[in-house]
């Protein structure tokens, strides 16, 4: 799971954010939402229309992303309270790391965790840049 913040959700920003990160040849399962009629286009693309109580169609399915999200707010809720926008992608890395490592023994995952951890971050970077 690599996630991203965004300005807004619109086409423009939604199709630029899509074929940035996305390879050409993914198959793109989404909702309805009208932000992604562009990259429809140029992907291999199927939705659920949740509009109209269709959660799943063979494959296609958002169930997988909705699952992540809901980590994230519970995140928000259960451990922080709440987010400063500064720090957004911060935390959102962190709900990453965390989905893309909920297999891993704990201390596979914490070894992991000390081998990406290089460089001594001070507060003062932390908090001014």
């Amino acid at each position: 799971m690599n996630t991203y913040k965004v300005t807004d959700t619109g086409t423009k920003t939604l199709t630029e954010q899509i074929v940035k990160f996305v390879k050409d040849a993914a198959q793109l399962y989404t909702d309805e939402w009208l932000g992604y009629n562009k990259v429809a286009k140029m992907y291999d693309h199927a939705f659920v229309n949740h509009g109209a109580r269709e959660y799943v169609i063979d494959d296609v399915y958002t169930h997988t992303i909705e699952g992540f999200g809901a980590g994230l707010k519970r995140g928000v809720l259960g451990i922080y309270h709440s987010w400063s926008k500064k720090y957004l992608q911060d935390y959102v890395d962190e709900f990453d790391f965390r989905y893309n490592t909920r297999g891993m023994a704990d201390n596979d995952c914490f070894n992991l965790l000390l081998s990406s951890s290089e460089v001594r971050t001070t507060y003062k970077e932390l908090v001014h840049g």
